[in-house]
């Protein structure tokens, strides 16, 4: 795979990392929580990285291929995500009151990120409608390796992007812990958003 190819895909793959998402309402909040910014990214990427290695076995396909699947994985995704949103939204993430209170362990944050990231449908379709667009058999290259190479680009983007995200929230919000309350439960509102708009999209259209 040559060097403009690869960098072609990096600029796409960076606007779409830079759309924000749940994946970044989840890096907010854990930012806000203090201690819990890197396992927070560290499960959003293991989330990313099972889609990875479902991509280079050449599963998305056939998971594309069965619409019962993809509206199971749609719908536990939703779910998931309106069950994260209302937890946010119930018990915004304050500076001063998390770092009083209990925090969460780095294993539930990284379980919490996985599960964010994993049960995400529209990572699966990021990698069977815009990988094969810069997979090119003519290379030589196998396209396992290729669509390898791709997803190894796209989860050092996803980190960089998800670690900047929650630092950036800790520092610049932990001494304003009213406009932390609000972003938080801006964060909250996204992630029930999103899980509705999957629902509606899923199982109305």
């Amino acid at each position: 795979m040559d060097t403009t190819t690869l960098a072609a895909f990096l600029m796409v793959d960076l606007l779409l990392v830079f759309t924000p998402g749940a994946d970044w309402a989840y890096a907010i909040s854990a930012g806000l929580r203090g201690r819990s910014v890197v396992p927070a990214v560290a499960g959003l990427i293991a989330g990313h990285a099972v889609y990875a290695l479902v991509a280079v076995a050449g599963l998305a396909v056939v998971v594309a291929s069965y619409p019962a699947a993809l509206t199971a994985l749609t719908v536990a995704g939703a779910g998931y995500l309106l069950w994260l949103g209302w937890g946010v939204l119930r018990q915004p993430a304050v500076p001063a009151a998390a770092a009083e209170g209990p925090d969460t362990s780095r294993l539930q944050a990284m379980i919490k990120g996985a599960g964010t990231s994993g049960l995400n449908p529209k990572a699966l379709l990021l990698y069977f409608s815009l990988f094969p667009q810069f997979i090119d058999p003519a290379t030589g290259w196998p396209a396992a390796a290729q669509t390898g190479l791709l997803s190894t680009v796209h989860l050092i983007a996803c980190a960089v992007v998800y670690l900047a995200v929650g630092v950036l929230a800790r520092t610049v919000l932990s001494t304003r812990p009213s406009a932390a309350r609000i972003v938080t439960r801006v964060s909250g509102a996204m992630m029930i958003a999103i899980g509705a708009l999957l629902l509606v999209e899923r199982l109305v259209g």
